[in-house]
């Protein structure tokens, strides 16, 4: 039974990271710290931006509650440290290696769920400043940008015919 409760915390967790990820990205990445966001809206030169420090602050919670729950034998306080790395690696393998393609892994994808979230992301990154921002979560997309998809599909389907 620990384990199924161990598991659950994870999963649990995980889907959690979803709405404070957007609530974070709205709210202090498009509010005050938008000056380490802001390059990742521009078009830059070189690999890194300053946004990849998002990486490090998100870690460092992560991170320190694997250590401690380990340390005092806290299941569930490390239960939560590997739910939000688990999440951390999903929003690593969806931002920056399926949507930027910073990392030509899988660059050829026709499943709707994967041009749905790049949609999404455009639409975001349509605009250039800290305001009138859309779309921010990530893995979790509106249904707009599904049906959008569906649409598109259908009418090309059609047009081949």
């Amino acid at each position: 039974m620990h384990w199924a409760i161990y598991m659950s915390i994870i999963i649990v967790t995980f889907l959690i990271m979803e709405g404070i990820t957007w609530a974070t990205h709205k709210y202090i990445m498009h509010g005050w710290l938008w000056y380490l966001h802001e390059d990742h809206h521009r078009k830059r030169s070189g690999f890194f931006e300053k946004n990849d420090m998002f990486f490090v602050i998100f870690a460092i919670p992560s991170f320190s509650a694997v250590l401690f729950g380990t340390i005092d034998s806290i299941f569930w306080l490390q239960a939560i440290g590997f739910g939000v790395m688990a999440y951390g690696f999903a929003y690593f393998m969806v931002h920056d290696v399926i949507i930027h393609q910073r990392f030509k892994w899988f660059s050829k994808s026709n499943s709707t769920y994967v041009q749905a979230i790049r949609r999404a992301h455009k639409m975001h990154h349509k605009h250039l400043d800290k305001q009138d921002g859309e779309s921010f979560g990530m893995l979790y997309v509106h249904k707009k940008y599904w049906e959008r998809i569906r649409k598109n599909r259908m009418l090309h389907a059609t047009q081949k015919q």
